[in-house]
């Protein structure tokens, strides 16, 4: 505190912001003009807040010191190699489901699209309880202790109830597998990430969360890469005494690889930092916004903001920051139209590919090995247009802010659509002529 900070050498009195000033003013540039303009009386806050902002060697020296003696955790190595052989497992059991869907369990291309995309919309609902759980009650260990184990049978069902020589209800195991996977990867999506997060000490940690973070998308995408393009290279294969496709090998290797992934997880229990459950965001936004309506319908009194009425019983801060939410959600709401088109590379996209030849003479490119150029696209125009292109665009005054490029790309998008449009008239002419 103030008490303690006074005690330092100033070479002047410490009770005037001159002489905490002229000690400084050499390491700082500030002139012996600007110092006697400061008022000749100042309170403990202010100077408080002058030491703060120009801190001496010996401070200087102290913080660099922790930094150095705070290791990089060790932990977030078990939590990277996890999330690798997890997201590994999801898409590549993801890359074949469509095609699996339609030729393993006979439903026609419409319906195996409907089933596809009302599990990759439990996958994407499902984070939202996975989160409230962890944050509630559980914690995020256990919620991801928990429900991986629910994730990796989920993956060991659906592999059984593929094997077409077992006489088994295949439907109905399959959709119980898919079921589980998707609670699984739903479950532990919030809390991976923000766990790691955990096993550092900020702020003297901070740049070395930023390098977890970006080692930890990394291998995300290096786990999508190698699983898209090697899965249906498994499901090429005639096995157990079948002449069709094996998707129990297709489906297998994911299963293994999530289960290797529970297993890295729970050896790095030891080294592993965990918070309480502290209480869900989510709940109290929902909470507020309904009070707020509440009040709203209720009260005669006019407020500025319909959120204002929840004042009664919320914090300020948290009315504030539901309003930037609502603001936000405006603004990323025509995105919905966007994700909701990406994710046919995995069905319409993926049936379309399956009607086209994917012979170029050394390598034969399989109809679910396309997603695969998704993320392989992602890596190499990331540093492309951060480098080049947008520099470009902004010197001639074209894309200069994040609105314009994400406005850009959705146009880009809407292009390839229509051009993947096109092309499925033509295949279909083209098959109607043969």
């Amino acid at each position: 505190m103030v008490g303690s900070r006074s005690q330092t050498n100033l070479g002047g009195d410490p009770q005037t912001i001159q002489g905490v000033v002229k000690h400084f003013g050499s390491r700082y540039g500030t002139s012996n003009k600007e110092i006697h303009r400061q008022p000749k009386n100042f309170d403990d806050s202010e100077l408080e807040t002058l030491l703060n902002d120009y801190p001496d060697d010996e401070t200087e020296n102290r913080q660099r010191g922790i930094e150095k003696e705070i290791k990089y955790p060790k932990s977030v190595f078990f939590i990277i190699s996890s999330e690798f052989c997890e997201r590994f497992s999801y898409y590549g059991m993801r890359g074949v489901l469509a095609l699996y869907l339609k030729d393993s369990l006979h439903y026609t291309e419409n319906n195996a699209t409907i089933i596809y995309h009302m599990f990759i919309v439990l996958c994407y609902f499902t984070p939202l309880f996975g989160g409230i759980m962890a944050d509630a009650w559980l914690g995020k260990y256990n919620t991801i202790l928990y429900v991986s184990l629910l994730y990796a049978t989920g993956n060991i069902v659906l592999s059984f109830g593929s094997v077409a020589a077992f006489s088994i209800p295949h439907r109905e195991l399959s959709f119980l597998g898919l079921f589980l996977i998707a609670v699984g990867t739903g479950g532990i999506k919030p809390c991976v990430s923000s766990f790691g997060g955990d096993q550092f000490i900020l702020p003297q940690q901070e740049q070395q969360l930023r390098s977890f973070f970006s080692i930890f998308y990394f291998s995300i995408n290096a786990g999508s890469v190698i699983s898209s393009f090697l899965t249906p290279m498994l499901r090429e294969y005639h096995c157990l005494g079948s002449n069709e496709d094996c998707y129990p090998l297709a489906f297998g290797l994911p299963a293994a690889l999530m289960i290797v992934a529970l297993v890295i997880f729970v050896f790095g229990s030891p080294m592993y930092k965990r918070n309480n459950p502290q209480g869900n965001i989510a709940l109290q936004v929902v909470g507020c916004i309904g009070h707020a309506v509440a009040k709203k319908i209720s009260s005669t009194k006019k407020k500025e903001h319909w959120l204002d009425y929840a004042e009664d019983k919320y914090s300020v801060k948290l009315i504030a920051d539901i309003k930037v939410l609502m603001k936000l959600i405006y603004l990323f709401t025509p995105t919905i139209v966007f994700w909701a088109l990406y994710d046919q590379q995995g069905s319409k996209w993926t049936f379309q590919a399956s009607r086209m030849d994917g012979d170029l003479g050394w390598f034969t490119i399989q109809p679910d090995q396309m997603q695969t150029l998704d993320a392989l696209l992602v890596l190499f125009f990331i540093p492309l247009f951060e480098s080049i292109i947008y520099p470009f665009l902004a010197k001639l005054r074209l894309v200069r802010n994040p609105l314009q490029k994400l406005t850009v790309g959705g146009f880009l998008a809407a292009f390839a659509f229509l051009l993947s449009g096109a092309l499925e008239i033509y295949i279909q002419e083209l098959h109607f002529n043969i």
